[in-house]
């Protein structure tokens, strides 16, 4: 696929792949522009932006009265979903230091929890009605996989309901870059999918949604019920030299409370001892220990949560669970 903007008017305009390198006239003001490759488009702009950003954190810092503290962060109106007010080191300091008085060491990536792009909305949307939605990703998931440039959403069995909200998520998810073409074929009844291959979209769709849908819960509740807190996503601990683990999504509820959400939308069976002893070691209660595992009932959460001694959760219900701790 190839794109044009145009530098008179700013109209953004898609055309064939071979078309790479030409000219075309605005089709609302007739300027001429060059056509681009859409990924090289994209990521020029993603330059100029990430650019930006750093030169507006580099102002920040050299600002103290103007730095977002971990205080203010539950008061303050902004939008949880447009926003990079979380990722500063300010924001993070409260989980550093408390992991540190456990003897543990982390690194955090800022970055993790900068809400300006697009994939905690689409996140969002997926583990909120993930019963239909669940059906995309996995799709996305299995043509990453295989290498494939596209895949095939049939819609020949769905009710009239859930072919429209499929079709509706798809161009959705069109319109945030996270496909790079949604072809909608209304004779067939089906909708081709053609793939991104930016890594930071391979590995949404992999399994990366899931944390954002965790995040974002937590962030709303946390804001809605005024609740001093600090987060951090894909947090980085070393238990001992040489042992480190990831932490998915790890909140500090009024600077003393931990809660952990580690997410998986695949196998976690082989891996509840390690969440057992990792539990163990940061003393967390089972309550405030959660995973939250994409594809499992209710019945067997709860029958999980008793024999383990954490909280299992699926995305819809993270929510209510999240709501009674706070």
């Amino acid at each position: 696929m190839a794109i044009s903007r145009c530098n008179s008017c700013g109209t953004l305009t898609e055309h064939e792949r071979e078309m790479v390198g030409t000219q075309t006239s605005c089709s609302r003001c007739e300027t001429s522009s060059p056509i681009y490759d859409t990924i090289y488009f994209l990521s020029k702009l993603f330059d100029q932006y990430f650019a930006q950003r750093n030169e507006l954190k580099t102002l920040r810092a050299a600002t103290p009265a103007a730095t977002p503290q971990a205080t203010q962060v539950a008061d303050s109106a902004f939008n949880i979903h447009n926003s990079d007010l979380l990722s500063s080191e300010a924001q993070h300091k409260p989980i550093i230091d408390w992991l540190r008085s456990k003897n543990i060491t982390a690194s955090v990536n800022m970055d993790a929890v900068d809400t300006t792009g697009f994939f905690d909305e689409a996140a969002v949307a997926i583990g909120n009605d993930f019963d239909l939605l669940g059906e995309i990703c996995e799709r996305i998931r299995f043509a990453q996989l295989k290498e494939y440039t596209s895949t095939l959403l049939h819609l020949d069995k769905k009710t009239a309901e859930d072919a429209q909200a499929l079709e509706s998520f798809a161009r959705k998810l069109h319109e945030y870059s996270l496909l790079a073409r949604c072809i909608v074929n209304r004779e067939e009844k089906n909708i081709r999918l053609v793939l991104q291959n930016a890594p930071s979209v391979r590995r949404f769709f992999s399994g990366e949604w899931l944390e954002w849908h965790a995040l974002m819960v937590c962030l709303r509740i946390s804001q809605e019920r005024k609740v001093e807190f600090s987060c951090a996503r894909n947090l980085v601990i070393e238990l001992q030299p040489g042992e480190r683990r990831e932490m998915d999504v790890f909140f500090l509820l009024n600077k003393t409370r931990p809660l952990y959400i580690e997410c998986k939308t695949g196998e976690f069976r082989q891996d509840l001892d390690k969440y057992i002893s990792l539990r163990k070691r940061l003393n967390i209660e089972p309550k405030y220990f959660i995973l939250c595992i994409a594809d499992i009932d209710m019945e067997q959460a709860k029958g999980l949560s008793a024999m383990h001694g954490m909280t299992f959760v699926n995305a819809q219900n993270l929510g209510h669970h999240f709501s009674t701790l706070v």
